[in-house]
């Protein structure tokens, strides 16, 4: 399956895999130093329970890192649906190598897993309604680019990727500026200036008077933060498709549709990231 994302991933995949792998070894895996340096061992990685799969180059980095002559065979690739008790791969591989690498490996595999097959939860909730679920910044620290793959390989779609990318003005932002209208104007000097980066300008209205005065200032994509399902399908109404509209708080498994069913185009979903339990996947040797 291939997946459409926007961020080159190979340094990000290497700096992930370095440090991950400082962190295991260190100066020398002491177990691992057990079995003879030349022996050549097999191994699998199965499912031990349904998701989407995610994270393989992840996983081949950390084991190639380690063995450049490492056999991968994949019999899933990313985005796909697993079940429990599937072969994901094949491995032939240095002993010492494949033991060493073992945890980050999976780490990288189970953890990305788990965030694709919770996007694809949300995602298919949503079916057949205009909206899309989206991504927040609400990451684990070094692996947002990771783990918005993660969310894109689930059928999700990634918001900005960071404060550098775009430009998002919340209530504080509004509160300093002086108003939504001051704000709006700030915002479109700054993105002028910023265009080689500056992917869009999105604020945040917490009223339907908030949601007018945004629009009269020209904004083309809004946040509703907070909004109940009738504000929300009344800003659908007021809106009538000037700005992409983006409902934002609290959003839940149980609610999503209901809000997808107002009418808006978007729903953000910290939970995506940052409230994830690893998918369980395991690595056995063989023969």
């Amino acid at each position: 399956m291939s997946i459409k994302f926007d961020f080159p991933l190979t340094e990000e995949i290497a700096r992930n895999v370095d440090a991950a792998l400082v962190e295991d070894i260190g100066a020398g895996d002491l177990t691992a130093s057990l079995v003879p340096g030349d022996r050549q061992v097999k191994a699998t990685v199965i499912s031990r329970e349904a998701g989407v799969l995610c994270g393989t180059a992840w996983f081949d980095e950390c084991v190639r890192r380690l063995d450049p002559q490492a056999r991968i065979t994949w019999q899933a690739a990313n985005g796909e649906r697993i079940t429990p008790n599937q072969l994901l791969c094949d491995i032939e591989a240095n002993g010492r190598a494949l033991l060493s690498a073992e945890r980050s490996a999976l780490n990288f595999l189970q953890l990305l897993s788990a965030v694709a097959s919770k996007a694809r939860l949300y995602a298919d909730e949503i079916a057949g309604t205009k909206a899309q679920v989206v991504d927040t910044r609400k990451t684990l620290p070094g692996l947002r680019i990771a783990q918005k793959f993660a969310v894109r390989c689930g059928g999700g779609g990634n918001h900005r990727l960071a404060l550098w990318d775009a430009i998002l003005i919340k209530e504080n932002h509004i509160h300093a500026a002086g108003g939504i209208a001051q704000a709006m104007a700030a915002a479109k000097v700054v993105a002028a200036s910023t265009a080689d980066r500056c992917k869009f300008i999105q604020i945040e209205v917490e009223s339907l008077d908030e949601l007018q005065t945004a629009l009269t200032a020209g904004a083309t994509m809004i946040l509703l933060d907070n909004f109940t399902l009738e504000m929300m399908r009344d800003a659908a109404r007021i809106n009538a498709g000037r700005a992409v509209l983006e409902a934002s708080g609290n959003v839940s498994l149980e609610t999503i549709r209901g809000i997808a069913e107002t009418g808006v185009d978007r729903i953000s979903v910290g939970a995506l990231t940052k409230d994830v339990k690893a998918l369980d996947l395991s690595m056995r040797f063989v023969g």
